[in-house]
């Protein structure tokens, strides 16, 4: 058996339709803004049960501009977990604040609230949290850290649709939450996308002009801004994947739960904790094991595709600051994603599990 780690083509539902509005699109020439695009943005700020929705270029911007709207003063400094992706980094040092890594937990690789309360300084102006993998971050345990604090909460959800904490979405925590609709995204559009969601009527309209060339309507500008669209075709093939994108979460969730019932009786494998309250829309199912590069060349082997995410942790860098931080150390030649995704079957995550549990045999 043959079992890829994703196919977008098979990922994509309702193929008839997305054909069909793409067609309508090209043949009465809508390719920016327009009624598609803020009918996703209502959607998904529905979705999401937040006031604002301002859809972007790529979630690489999203993080950007929410981190500008925060108006924060020269020197600021902004805590990052430091395995994620590198956008998230880059959105602090590129709006000219000083970056400050912070360790992961190793029960479900967010950010590390023991190592956070240690990063906070009187300079700390803001904080980052990702809910990496789709793993909810503990976002009521940093709120209450940051209590009587002067200090803004950003939450990164690129990999986090449909990522739940008691119940309300992430990304409605914070200031503001970021979302990414890259392709290989579990809301994936067929080319760059991103999202900026928020309750507050300032940040907003901040952002709304930023993506805009600082302009809220033609020569508007108020500001230098940047040029960060959701294109019409993205928003309309969005639209039809929100429609049916509960039934990935329960489907990828159904697979996570074979995943974690059988997985766990392996010894040398490591998998995350999700809390009770907690909703995770899997995006990734990650393992930790030292034996990790000989476990992905075993699969490779039994044509069992797997990617890692990530192989090293962003203060290995040459170009970010250096810190020591002890959970984070050696992790990302330990981690591995297995495949998870509404378009595998239950016979290809048995078969994975099985091949797994046959390597780990022949390796006692």
């Amino acid at each position: 058996m043959k079992v890829k780690f994703t196919n977008l083509y098979k990922l994509a539902p309702e193929k008839t339709k997305l054909i069909k509005k793409i067609d309508f699109l090209i043949k009465n020439s809508i390719f920016i803004g327009g009624e598609e695009v803020k009918r996703f943005e209502k959607n998904f700020a529905k979705f999401t049960k937040s006031k604002y929705c301002i859809t972007l270029g790529n979630g690489t911007d999203a993080l950007e501009i929410a981190v500008k709207s925060l108006n924060l003063k020269k020197g600021s400094e902004i805590i990052v977990p430091v395995n994620t992706w590198i956008s998230t980094a880059e959105a602090v040092v590129n709006n000219g604040y000083k970056l400050v890594f912070c360790d992961v937990n190793l029960d479900d690789y967010s950010i590390c609230l023991d190592d956070l309360k240690k990063r906070i300084n009187s300079k700390t102006k803001a904080i980052i949290a990702v809910h990496l993998y789709g793993n909810p971050a503990d976002m009521l345990g940093i709120k209450k850290i940051i209590k009587n604090k002067n200090i803004k909460l950003i939450e990164d959800c690129a990999q986090a649709h449909g990522s739940k904490i008691n119940k309300k979405h992430v990304g409605t925590f914070g200031d503001t939450g970021t979302f990414s609709f890259f392709p290989g995204k579990n809301l994936g559009a067929f080319g760059d996308g991103g999202a900026i969601i928020t309750n507050s009527k300032k940040i907003a309209e901040y952002c709304l002009r930023d993506k805009n060339h600082g302009a809220l309507k033609k020569y508007d500008h108020l500001f230098s801004g940047r040029n960060s669209r959701l294109d019409t075709i993205q928003a309309g093939i969005l639209n039809i994947k929100l429609r049916n994108y509960n039934k990935v979460i329960t489907r990828r969730n159904y697979f996570a739960k074979i995943y974690l019932k059988e997985l766990k009786k392996i010894a040398k494998i490591k998998l995350f904790a999700l809390k009770n309250k907690n909703q995770s829309a899997f995006h990734q199912f990650v393992i930790k094991t030292n034996q990790r590069d000989e476990l992905k060349k075993y699969l490779n082997n039994h044509n069992i595709e797997t990617m890692i995410h990530y192989p090293y942790m962003l203060n290995e860098l040459k170009f970010f600051p250096k810190v020591k931080l002890i959970n984070a150390k050696g992790l990302g030649g330990k981690i591995l994603s297995l495949p998870i995704s509404e378009e595998h079957s239950k016979n290809e995550i048995y078969y994975i599990i099985k091949i797994i549990k046959n390597f780990f045999k022949k390796t006692k």
